[in-house]
């Protein structure tokens, strides 16, 4: 029958079970197990579900099911539940979130923890995660720690503390103090990672040595001490770990720590401590590994270090430490590959550790020594250590080429010659001959060595040491010496040469001549005074350095040599080039008395050589040199010489008769002739011997000697005697600074003859001029075209003869210099018409300046006009007129000038200039008419150094320079000066200084047109600088009209100054205006001013500016203390502060105010407490004043009550009303008609689900919530 009612009610469309049937109806399907059936009438909104209905689903097991009932009967908290406990907590967060539901999330983690740990812990990471945490993140991991879930609450942490936030230090620490506790392997692990870097490191320091996990607390330990305590535990260290942790040390205290090590225990932390010597060896220092392992005397360790580090290092004393350390530990082989490579270990101080040493190997040793020349050393340590084997071996193998230094030591120690004899034929070819014979010479045991000589000559050896040893032998021996030296090609002569001369002299010389040793042989022979063996060496020898060594003035013997070389050697010689080497070594030895005598012996004594001509030459010219008494001698006797060039000699050498001698001897005249001009000085003789020989070129030499000497007439004379015009230019020009002018014109005549030139032609006309032949020169001018007339006029003007130059200069048409010529003959007016034709600005100058010299003035102006119009020649003749004072005509002159159609800007400003110096009074007037036409700067320099102050005002302001014009005006104020003026000027000026300048000038001067300038200048000028100045002035009442134009600009300055003023003024009425309207000023600093004020309008302007900065108390007090009883109870009213009310009122009970304590009561109605007001009343005796206050409170509190009690009794009737609404539903339901017994069937295979529509969450309708939109779709 229920069946049969539930589906006559559904056959209807619009039919929706109530809830208690929905229940009934899933009981039904339930126990039938419906399932499916049930779901789809849910689905088709065919039930109205609540809670009951979903508790039943749920515990069937079907949780989505379930979750969809407590989602369309709108159970928050269930569905919440439902949602945990489904790890669904995205989907949680958005539906709370939609139906503004705040979840027990502390609930829920509770129940998740017992049940779902899992789920638990994915709910907490996204409580966390929320903007606004519902659970404190300290709170949520107590929870899974309560529970022992170390593993949930170390993951939660790890996943909310990922930001790695300062503020997150404390849970930093927590997680990993749980884990180092519980699980260090964890706590290894997130400290690998470097998740966190907030956390209390010396905290988790210390329980990373507790765990046992040392590296991280090495790493994160502070102190030397802690870090010293754990390093020593290597055992539980990983050595690679360790390694890393100590490139994070400071030097200092990473040898501490290996110290530490090697303390603690040697044998154990040795390799670990010499693996991290290797790999920071430049961060800590090679020298502090090496002293702390020296301390502890652990050589392994050094070899073992140093030999990682000798191939990086160039310290000495690093290799000798390695070689130390190895040879220490027995590592021999090391030793000496050290030894044998290295460059870089001390030399003295490695063959001293060996040699202490005593190594088996001597290797070692022998590299040493070897490579740094020890070898004395080394055969003395292997003799004495009976080591002879290694001696040899060195010898043979490793370096025969110290076998002369082994075999000296081997000498010194006295050892046994067959030994040494053995040792040197073993070795044989590959030993160096000469140090061998040099070592067993300074022991005078060369006999050891004949047969090891023998033996090489023998092989055909022609090494010049084998047979220089074999000679000394030989020598020595004295076994036929003469016949070895002179036949034995190899040896040196020299080395031999020197070993004889102890022991016989005439050997040493054989020696030394065979092998040409000049330098022994001379010292040989001079120490032994064997000179004509000497002399006769140096001539065969035939070299000029021998000669200058033989021949050199500190040579003691010289003179012997001389003698023997004269008297012996060269009487002896047949050979010419041995004479001819000698002499010119006697030359080149300046030896002239020497020479001469040898000379003498060779030419005058009749011999082979007595016609040499260069020999006669020689003779004489050492006799010019030596002995000049000697010189006509040999000239007389000798015949064979070169006259010419001993002639020349003899000049050079001031022999002037032997000179001239010889000249006539060689019939050189010419040459002859010049001697007697130029070295005798005998123009008498000269002359004689010219008419003697009478040839022209000894007469011409003559006249060039005569016109040198000055005797002009003369040798004019002899030149043409000579027939001679090649020297005319300079004939003439003598002739011309003589003034012999007349035998010039002989001459040139004679010259015309012989030559046509302009240039004789020209010198002729001007001589013709200089004589005053006028007529000659006219006619000459006429008949001889080729003259240069300009140079001939020019000359004769500049001599001053003027009626030639006329002459000349009119022929030429040359106007410029005609009328140069006509000023100066005085004939101005023709001058002027030949400067017309002229027309050239230097001629016209020039007349011009002259007519104004003669005061011709008319003349003068003609040429002026003709000069100004050229703006560079106008200065020439402003600066001549003014030099001469004539003022007024160069005035006259330039205003003619303005008139020309030429006239420029020159002419004007140079009359401007003219006006300023002469003429003051048309100088405005001027300026005014041409201002555009002048060239300003110029007449501005003229002004001011004029000092005309209002026209160079005028002209600055013409030219834009208004800061010029201002400073003027301002600083020469009677005379440059005009308010209206400076107005329009002080406004274009462009440094903003002039502004200020120009307020203090009206300061000063004009301070009633000061406010005319400034509300000129407002829009330009700083104001706060112009309140700064006038209040430093005190000037500030004067520029008021200013200030209060300009307070609308609201600055600070201006409004200060202003009130200030107002102060001063007792205008109590415009500050108030003024600090209502404009605020930016110091308002408590002026309250604080006023509010002891005299007056007590001014001191309640304080309590209004007090009251307007919040000052509520100072403001109350104030207007307290000036009895403004309202002022104060309006002051507390607005400040809203109930204790400044009361206090108001115990300070009227005080006073004895009882109307004020009323009037306050109903002022400060909303902040004085009934309870207060009348427990004051009742004590102090006030109770009538305070009646009408708690009337109006009682009345207040009744209208409150009656608007209570009404709200209450609506709500009563309310529920009654909704009351009533239920029952009557509730009987409807419990008498409804069962279900038909066919039911509606659900949506069936193939159909499409219903649309979801807005407002519904997985097509449950939800219900509108307060802050989100209607129909809103979760």
């Amino acid at each position: 029958p229920l069946l049969q009612y539930f589906g006559v009610i559904l056959k209807k469309s619009d039919t929706k079970l109530n809830p208690t049937e929905s229940l009934e109806l899933g009981k039904l399907f339930l126990a039938q197990n419906k399932k499916k059936m049930l779901e789809d009438f849910i689905n088709d909104d065919k039930l109205e579900c609540d809670e009951a209905l979903g508790d039943l689903v749920k515990q069937t097991g079907d949780a989505d099911l379930a979750l969809k009932v407590y989602l369309k009967a709108q159970a928050v908290q269930k569905v919440v539940t439902a949602f945990a406990e489904k790890g669904q907590f995205e989907e949680l967060v958005k539906y709370s979130s939609q139906v503004g539901h705040k979840p027990d999330y502390l609930y829920i983690l509770q129940s998740l923890l017992m049940n779902n740990p899992q789920a638990a812990a994915k709910l907490a990471v996204t409580i966390a995660q929320q903007p606004d945490q519902a659970l404190d993140i300290n709170t949520i991991t107590d929870l899974f720690l309560q529970r022992n879930m170390i593993r949930e609450a170390t993951s939660f942490l790890l996943e909310v503390l990922k930001p790695n936030l300062p503020e997150q230090a404390m849970l930093q620490t927590k997680v990993l103090e749980i884990n180092l506790v519980t699980y260090p392997n964890v706590a290894d692990a997130i400290l690998a990672n470097n998740m966190f870097t907030h956390y209390d490191r010396p905290r988790v320091a210390q329980l990373c040595e507790k765990a046992g996990l040392y590296v991280r607390a090495l790493q994160h330990y502070t102190e030397i001490s802690d870090i010293k305590r754990v390093i020593v535990n290597t055992h539980a260290i990983e050595p690679k770990a360790l390694v890393e942790f100590f490139g994070t040390l400071s030097p200092e205290w990473a040898l501490d720590s290996m110290r530490e090590m090697l303390s603690a225990n040697t044998p154990q932390n040795l390799q670990l401590v010499v693996q991290i010597a290797k790999e920071y060896t430049e961060q800590i220092g090679s020298k502090g590994i090496i002293e702390l392992l020296e301390s502890f005397k652990s050589y392994e360790g050094l070899y073992f270090y140093l030999g990682s580090y000798l191939a990086f290092s160039e310290d000495p004393d690093v290799h000798f430490k390695y070689i130390e350390a190895a040879a220490k530990t027995g590592q021999i082989k090391e030793v000496e590959r050290v030894t044998r490579e290295s460059n870089f270990y001390d030399a003295e101080k490695a063959k001293q550790f060996l040699m202490e040493a005593k190594l088996p190997d001597a290797r070692p040793l022998i590299n040493v020594c070897d490579r740094y020349d020890f070898t004395r050393d080394l055969a003395v340590y292997l003799y004495n250590n009976s080591m002879l084997k290694y001696i040899e071996a060195y010898v043979q193998k490793v370096n025969p080429s110290k076998a002369p230094e082994i075999v000296g030591a081997l000498l010194d120690v006295e050892c046994d010659e067959d030994f040494i004899t053995n040792l040197i034929l073993s070795v044989r070819s590959l030993l160096p001959v000469e140090p061998l014979v040099a070592e067993v010479e300074k022991r005078n045991r060369m006999q050891l060595l004949s047969g090891f000589l023998d033996h090489l000559v023998s092989e055909g050896s022609t090494d010049p040491h084998v047979h220089n040893a074999l000679g000394k032998i030989i020598v020595d021996a004295n076994n036929n010496p003469e016949h070895f030296l002179n036949t034995n090609a190899y040896y040196d002569s020299e080395v031999v040469g020197k070993y004889c001369e102890k022991r016989d002299p005439t050997l040493a010389c054989v020696a030394y001549k065979r092998g040409n040793c000049d330098e022994a042989l001379i010292n040989c022979t001079t120490k032994n005074s064997m000179f004509k063996v000497q002399a006769r060496y140096v001539v065969e020898r035939m070299d000029q350095d021998v000669w200058a060594k033989v021949l050199d003035p500190e040579n003691e013997n010289r003179r012997q040599l001389i003698d023997q070389v004269v008297s012996t050697a060269l009487p002896e010689s047949k050979d010419p080039e041995q004479v001819s080497v000698s002499v010119k070594a006697f030359m080149n030895a300046d030896l002239p008395n020497e020479l001469i005598e040898l000379l003498e012996k060779i030419v005058v004594q009749n011999s082979a050589f007595s016609g040499n001509p260069n020999l006669q030459n020689l003779l004489i010219l050492t006799a010019i040199k030596a002995d000049k008494t000697r010189v006509m001698d040999y000239i007389n006797r000798l015949d064979h010489f070169d006259g010419p060039a001993v002639g020349e000699i003899a000049v050079g050498s001031e022999l002037y008769e032997e000179a001239y001698t010889i000249y006539k001897k060689f019939d050189l005249h010419v040459l002859a002739v010049k001697v007697l001009l130029e070295n005798v000085s005998s123009m008498e003789r000269a002359h004689e011997y010219a008419t003697k020989v009478d040839q022209k070129e000894v007469w011409s030499e003559l006249a060039k000697s005569q016109l040198e000497s000055g005797a002009v007439q003369e040798a004019i004379a002899a030149y043409i005697r000579a027939d001679d015009e090649s020297n005319r230019t300079t004939v003439i020009m003598e002739a011309k600074k003589a003034g012999c002018y007349e035998d010039l014109v002989k001459y040139l005549k004679m010259v015309r003859k012989k030559v046509k030139e302009a240039f004789v032609d020209t010198e002729l006309a001007y001589s013709y001029a200089m004589i005053g032949q006028i007529g000659n020169l006219e006619e000459f001018i006429v008949s001889t075209p080729g003259v240069n007339l300009q140079s001939v006029g020019d000359r004769c003007f500049d001599e001053g003869i003027f009626e030639a130059a006329k002459i000349i200069y009119s022929s030429l048409s040359n106007w410029g210099k005609l009328a140069s010529t006509l000023v100066r003959l005085h004939q101005y007016q023709a001058a002027v018409d030949a400067a017309r034709k002229a027309n050239s600005s230097r001629t016209w100058k020039e007349v011009c300046f002259a007519c104004v010299e003669e005061e011709e003035y008319r003349l003068a102006q003609l040429c002026g006009l003709s000069i100004i119009v050229n703006a560079d020649d106008l200065e020439d003749v402003s600066e001549f007129y003014q030099q001469r004072g004539k003022f007024s005509e160069l005035i006259a002159l330039m205003e003619a000038g303005l008139g020309l159609e030429r006239s420029h800007m020159g002419i004007f400003t140079e009359l401007g200039i003219l006006y300023a110096k002469y003429r003051l009074e048309k100088l405005m007037e001027h300026l005014k008419l041409f201002s555009k036409k002048i060239n300003i700067p110029k007449l501005i320099r003229v002004c001011e150094e004029q000092m005309h102050w209002k026209a160079l005002s005028f002209l600055y302001i013409q030219y834009d320079e208004y800061d010029n014009a201002a400073a003027v005006m301002m600083n020469h104020s009677p005379e440059a000066w005009e308010h209206v003026q400076f107005k329009d000027v002080a406004v274009k000026v462009s440094n903003v200084e002039v502004f200020y300048k120009a307020i203090s000038f009206y300061l000063d001067e004009h301070p009633m047109l000061l406010n005319d300038l400034l509300s000129v200048l407002s829009s330009r000028i700083d104001h706060t600088r112009v309140v700064d100045l006038m209040k430093k002035l005190g000037h500030i009442p004067l520029v008021k009209p200013y200030l209060l134009s300009i307070q609308q600009s609201n600055l600070v300055a201006v409004n200060e100054a202003l009130n200030d003023l107002y102060i001063e003024e007792h205008d109590h009425e415009g500050l108030r205006n003024s600090i209502t309207t404009y605020d930016n000023f110091d308002q408590l600093q002026l309250a604080s001013r006023i509010e002891k004020h005299e007056l007590m309008e001014f001191r309640r302007i304080a309590t209004f500016i007090y009251k307007k900065n919040l000052r509520w108390r100072q403001s109350m007090q104030l207007s307290m203390q000036d009895k403004l009883y309202k002022d104060a109870m309006e002051t507390a009213s607005q400040s809203g502060e109930r204790d400044l009310a009361e206090e108001l009122l115990r300070g009227f009970i005080e006073g004895g105010n009882k109307e004020c304590f009323a009037a306050c009561l109903y002022t400060c109605y909303d902040l004085i407490k009934p309870d207060v007001a009348l427990e004051l009343a009742w004590m102090n005796g006030m109770t009538d004043h305070v009646m009408p206050y708690m009337i109006q409170v009682m009345r207040d509190f009744s209208t409150k009550l009656d608007g209570l009690m009404a709200d209450k009794a609506d709500r009563k009737k309310q529920d009654e009303v909704n009351e009533a609404d239920k029952s009557a539903q509730q009987q409807q339901n419990m008498y409804a008609q069962m279900l038909p017994p066919a039911l509606p069937s659900p949506m069936g295979a193939g159909m499409a689900p219903p649309q979801q529509q807005p407002g519904m969450y997985n097509g449950v309708q939800q219900p509108n919530q307060p802050g989100m939109g209607y129909g809103q779709q979760y």
